[in-house]
């Protein structure tokens, strides 16, 4: 069952938005290909400068399980920095293919 996590947020007062972009694609490459189960991952901008992360995961466990340590990880901490993490909103859905 192929589980899609999205995650909306914005970043922190000051944060320069390329600064940030550039921290986004080194902590995938360092942290989240890096995870059991992780299959693909897209990050989008809106015009008001909010983010959505759309996560696809071979398996609901797995996605837990980096959600779990995701936090603690040192390959995620400058992307935690630029977050402003009262702004994350997230949700899972189970892909659905017809």
């Amino acid at each position: 069952m192929t589980i899609v996590e999205t995650i909306r947020f914005k970043l922190r007062a000051g944060v320069d938005d390329a600064e940030f972009q550039n921290t986004d694609r080194t902590m995938q490459k360092e942290y989240m290909e890096l995870r059991p189960g992780f299959l693909s991952r897209a990050t989008a901008r809106s015009a008001d400068g909010e983010y959505l992360v759309t996560v696809r995961w071979s398996s609901p466990e797995e996605a837990e399980a980096t959600i779990g340590a995701f936090f603690s990880a040192p390959e995620t901490q400058a992307f935690l920095a630029s977050v402003d993490l009262e702004t994350v909103r997230s949700n899972r859905y189970e892909l659905i293919e017809a």
